[in-house]
């Protein structure tokens, strides 16, 4: 016989109930898999003489076995198998296997079960073994429910601490642990605070509801409301010299950004919040940006973004890793060399803008011009009493 799957999704009851067809399938099988909580919950139904063969890391020792027995196997997971579950993996890394998938409910179902909110505009992602990055997301997008998976790392609390850190606070947490399980499940709805402050068992999941009054997205921070400089206000991009860059940038489009010499970090939270699906990577070469960077994206509440304080021409970068979308902010007297660098990292069709107040325009124009970039029309501003301003913007052509 042939490799094979039955793949059975399950609740924590430890009394499973299953329907007479997956009742006929499990007396009929030889071979088993799972989770031990799964083997434990369902030994006592599994024919005499069955094989177990244990869902544990790394999972490419579990493949093997499988090849190994070449025979339809019967696989418990939790919940819905196809929703970020196991069935999706076994999906992804043997295609051509044949697999019949009899789900049951997942947790975050269950959950809004539970708590009876109805769940059809839910917003889900999952952290079980996963960055920040899309939770980041949905709470910059202001979701109005978002459900979450959980790990033993990414817990709750954990969940919620990350939140009060960046303000996210206009939530309502509605936790559940154990869910399926008569006897252990666990329901709680906390605020960010308190939830920051308790603890949970595993395995559990939430559900975030958003508050009436809550805050509304916005475009354009405040110049006087960022943490500046030693104070200085001229160290800072201008909110609508900022709002044009980010235009000329076109990042609705890109994926990777990088914001050089980002002092104040007034770009790149700008691009955070308008653009949350961008990975941004800004430097800055005083120390001081650190600190900067930290208490301003906070205040904002733009999690997510990665910075490097030091010299950026000295940054060791890997040659494959790739940007769509540069903003020299600051070059210290070495525009050309940060022209050349950038351009070296720079994906087709990518671009690089630069705001120029000095003759550094003519230096950016030649650098973009041996490098073989196009140029666009600049857009010329000036804003209150200060000096004119151009911003450039090179194009990287696509290859042929």
């Amino acid at each position: 016989m042939a490799l094979s799957f039955t793949i059975i999704g399950m609740s924590d009851n430890p009394r499973p109930s299953f329907t007479p067809e997956v009742m006929d399938v499990i007396t009929h099988s030889r071979y088993f898999s799972g989770g031990r909580r799964h083997h434990q919950i369902v030994e006592n139904i599994l024919p005499d003489g069955h094989k177990w063969i244990d869902i544990t890391v790394p999972l490419d020792d579990v493949y093997d076995k499988y090849r190994d027995a070449d025979t339809h196997i019967v696989v418990f997971a939790s919940g819905d198998p196809l929703f970020f579950g196991f069935g999706s993996t076994l999906q992804r890394v043997m295609p051509e296997v044949p697999m019949r998938v009899f789900p049951y409910f997942n947790s975050l179902q269950m959950l809004c079960h539970s708590c009876r909110i109805p769940y059809h505009d839910m917003h889900i992602v999952s952290l079980t073994g996963r960055p920040w990055k899309e939770f980041d997301n949905a709470l910059i997008e202001h979701r109005g429910m978002i459900g979450v998976l959980t790990d033993r790392q990414k817990s709750p609390d954990e969940i919620a601490r990350r939140m009060l850190d960046y303000g996210f606070t206009f939530y309502r947490m509605n936790v559940g642990e154990h869910l399926g399980n008569p006897l252990e499940e666990k329901i709680s709805h906390l605020s960010v605070e308190e939830a920051a402050k308790a603890s949970f068992s595993q395995p559990n999941c939430l559900v975030l509801t958003i508050e009436a009054g809550a805050p509304q997205r916005r475009w354009g921070i405040p110049d006087a409301e960022f943490n500046l400089l030693n104070g200085r206000a001229r160290m800072i991009t201008k909110m609508p010299i900022r709002l044009l860059t980010l235009q000329k940038l076109g990042l609705y489009s890109r994926k990777r950004f990088w914001d050089i010499g980002f002092c104040t970090g007034s770009v790149s939270i700008e691009a955070r919040l308008q653009f949350p699906h961008l990975d941004i990577r800004a430097f800055e070469i005083r120390p001081e940006g650190k600190e900067l960077m930290e208490s301003n994206s906070r205040k904002f509440s733009a999690p997510g973004i990665e910075y490097r304080i030091g010299d950026f021409l000295a940054e060791e970068i890997p040659e494959n890793e790739l940007c769509d979308a540069a903003f020299i902010g600051g070059h210290g007297g070495r525009l050309d060399e940060i022209m050349h660098k950038i351009h070296k990292h720079l994906a087709p069709g990518g671009c690089i803008v630069f705001n120029s107040v000095t003759v550094s325009k003519e230096t950016f124009i030649n650098a973009a011009m041996s490098l073989g970039m196009t140029l666009e029309e600049p857009t010329h501003i000036v804003l209150d009493n200060n000096n004119p301003i151009d911003i450039i913007k090179a194009v990287k052509p696509m290859k042929l």
